[in-house]
């Protein structure tokens, strides 16, 4: 993985995005330690598996499709409000 400083990472960053798109993570350092890492979109929706929609994401609970699940109510009184 290949390191830039803060200040050149800055300066070059049409180059930085480029290099992460073409050669992978690009680790950026603040004062000679590891602050940040770059990578290319690609890399980070395969890293946060987020790619399909909200309801691709509910169909693959295991949840879909239970008739028989139940959301407990409160059946509590309610509290007095003076108005």
């Amino acid at each position: 993985m290949a390191s830039w400083q803060l200040q050149e990472a800055k300066a070059r960053l049409s180059e930085l995005v480029k290099s992460a798109e073409q050669d992978g993570p690009q680790e950026i350092t603040v004062h000679g330690r590891a602050a940040a890492v770059v990578v290319s979109a690609r890399e980070y929706a395969r890293l946060s598996g987020a790619s399909g929609s909200l309801v691709t994401f509910m169909r693959k609970s295991p949840l879909h499709g239970t008739d028989e699940f139940e959301f407990p109510r409160d059946r509590s009184p309610t509290r007095k409000v003076v108005l």
